[in-house]
């Protein structure tokens, strides 16, 4: 059975004076205007339509696409307010209609309200403006029947939002049409505003369900898509942009929207890459794609260790390879009476004791002292 609100791919299945029907897979069949047919549409083509139901509550099919679908959000314009509700501009011939009730507040022609597509209970589409009543505040897995459900959202994860209320914290974000998510202001670098689609990331999931987002994508993967946008611009300013990791954070939000950390990582991305020079005051491009020389006043100097820790350090064995026996090579005889005889050098001679060394005192003694008898 078709439901009222959706795409469906249907197929041709007879012409009339007022339009095409189509099949819709369960013996009966929908009309498509004539003023909708594609020119050429032949009995047996398939078309995708959305269907949804006219001033007269019939069931019939579009090839248009609105801009809200069943069980989705999104924000609409206010074309008429009568004494029945609100009727908002969604791009369909008949504008939807939101009753009193499902207004969070009195609607007024002009103006835009973010809305959530359902059913009434005869069936009919109307828009809703109380989303706490379909959107999850918490993203939490339904582990009642399965205990091993993973959590709907992670850390990470891209997403689709829908900026729909201004808090003190930040703006309120609709995720992916179900669960509700919090925006912060720290983390706003560029003009947002409410009833804007962005593409979002999960920043964190908290233990009680609610979500934190962020613009930008977490951790080291954000420099990749910010890294193509700086040589973009380094192309577009002829291959010296003067900016680098020293420059002002303000400076750096203000040409690419976004903090001087995720700057630093996507120039040392660029960096690493031998795709960019870095310098003092600036960046520019590597032409050549030849590994890049630091300059002088860059580079880190360490002291030389000394020779004998480095010798100390080659001579310990290697732990992790197995030892070898090594037969040891033959000792030459040596004759004791001959060799008692030999002079001794000064290399073999006995070390004489070190000689003490006494310190006397340059103080001259005082009447009051005591002299030490001599014996």
């Amino acid at each position: 059975m078709l439901q009222a609100g959706l795409f469906h791919t249907l197929t041709v299945i007879d012409q009339q004076p007022q339009g095409m029907y189509l099949d819709d897979g369960f013996a009966g069949k929908v009309l498509l205007p004539n003023r909708q047919v594609p020119e050429g549409t032949v009995i047996g083509d398939s078309l995708t339509v959305f269907v949804y139901l006219d001033s007269e509550d019939r069931i019939i099919a579009t090839l248009q696409r609105p801009r809200i679908q069943l069980k989705q959000a999104a924000c609409l314009e206010a074309v008429d307010i009568n004494n029945t509700g609100a009727f908002l501009d969604w791009g369909l011939p008949k504008d939807l209609f939101v009753p009193f009730a499902e207004q969070q507040q009195r609607m007024e022609q002009g103006k835009s309200y973010v809305v959530y597509l359902t059913e009434d209970n005869t069936g009919r589409l109307i828009g809703s403006a109380k989303l706490n009543r379909f959107i999850k505040d918490q993203a939490i897995a339904n582990t009642i029947y399965n205990k091993d459900a993973e959590p709907p959202l992670k850390t990470g994860d891209a997403v689709k939002l829908l900026i729909a209320q201004r808090t003190d914290l930040g703006y309120k974000a609709i995720i992916n049409h179900q669960w509700w998510g919090l925006l912060h202001n720290d983390d706003i670098r560029t003009a947002v505003r409410i009833g804007m689609k962005l593409d979002g990331f999960v920043r964190k999931v908290r233990e009680d369900g609610k979500v934190d987002l962020s613009l930008e994508r977490i951790g080291h993967h954000r420099a990749d898509g910010l890294a193509e946008r700086i040589m973009k611009k380094l192309q577009d300013k002829g291959g010296v942009l003067h900016l680098s990791d020293s420059s002002p954070a303000d400076l750096i939000e203000m040409h690419f929207g976004t903090s001087k950390r995720a700057f630093k990582m996507a120039i040392g991305k660029l960096y690493k890459e031998r795709r960019i020079l870095i310098e003092p005051d600036s960046i520019r491009i590597n032409g050549d794609g030849t590994a890049i020389a630091v300059p002088a006043s860059q580079r880190k100097h360490h002291k030389p260790r000394p020779v004998q820790q480095k010798a100390a350090v080659q001579s310990q064995p290697d732990t992790d390879k197995p030892r070898q026996h090594v037969p040891l090579a033959p000792q030459p005889q040596v004759d004791h009476d001959s060799a008692s005889k030999e002079p001794v050098t000064e290399a073999h001679a006995p070390k004489a004791p070190p000689v003490k060394k006494v310190f006397h005192s340059n103080r001259k003694p005082r009447a009051s002292t005591m002299k030490l008898k001599k014996d």
